[in-house]
């Protein structure tokens, strides 16, 4: 008798679901559990670590990204306005800010702001403003790029409508066509902020104070100070989830409320 398609269907599914168990039941038995709670999870001996990595590691991180975030949010509106322009010179400074930003890695500009701003300027700038600009200036080259997007997702018609009816262009811009565009580009703005959340962690390059340290110096410095394994590494990246996974909720949210609404 032949299988039908569903027949089939349930047949792959069964097989796949039983080679899954049968991998995971081996895992189990071949595993060395004492050696991984030794090397991952030995709570014991990082215990001292509590509550600084959450009140100072923790803090350092979320203030970091949230400065970062927000001068990110203020750059990127302002060039992905530029990139929109009709003027050609606001044009062309905004595309080559933003392939520049786009085009190098994160923690050279971090070491350029730790070391540069220094030395060309006689500038000492604390461990928030260095983090903050870093994440700033590079965050608002992404963040162009989406609002530009979400600018241009706005029906023209909107736009037109108000100027017919006497409003000026930057009024219709600023009252009609911006919120509409962060209402459309939220769940990718969300998903930035995870991005600098991960990101803010560059700043150990510049080298930090104790007070200064945010949740991956908590956790390297863990590594040696407590002899625990990756168990101090563990630890941070739990909160880093703390950060991370509510964010990512948030976003899928969003993403999943957008159609309805338009």
């Amino acid at each position: 008798m032949a299988l039908t398609t569903r027949d089939r269907a349930r047949l792959s599914l069964g097989i796949q679901a039983g080679l899954f168990v049968a991998v995971l039941i081996a895992l189990l038995f071949i595993m060395d559990w004492s050696a991984i709670h030794r090397s991952f999870f030995d709570i014991e001996r990082i215990g001292p670590m509590f509550p600084d990595i959450i009140t100072v590691g923790l803090v350092n991180t979320l203030q970091y990204t949230a400065v970062g975030f927000v001068l990110g949010l203020l750059g990127g509106t302002v060039l992905a306005l530029m990139k929109l322009s009709s003027f050609p010179v606001y044009r062309w400074l905004a595309t080559a800010y933003i392939e520049f930003f786009r085009g190098i890695p994160a923690i050279l500009v971090f070491l350029a702001l730790g070391f540069g701003v220094s030395i060309a300027f006689g500038w000492n700038l604390t461990s928030l403003q260095i983090a903050g600009s870093a994440l700033g200036l590079v965050a608002s080259a992404y963040i162009a790029e989406t609002l530009r997007a979400g600018l241009q997702a706005v029906p023209k018609g909107q736009v037109e409508a108000a100027r017919a009816l006497g409003m000026p262009a930057w009024r219709a811009m600023v009252s009609i066509q911006i919120p509409q565009a962060f209402r459309i580009v939220l769940p990718p703005l969300t998903n930035e902020a995870i991005l600098l959340t991960k990101d803010s962690s560059l700043i150990f390059v510049v080298g930090l104070t104790a007070g200064a340290a945010e949740l991956t110096k908590f956790g390297r410095d863990g590594i040696n100070i407590y002899q625990a394994g990756l168990t101090p590494l563990v630890a941070a990246g739990a909160c880093y989830l703390l950060i991370t996974v509510p964010l990512s909720i948030l976003a899928r949210r969003m993403e999943h409320r957008s159609p309805r609404k338009k």
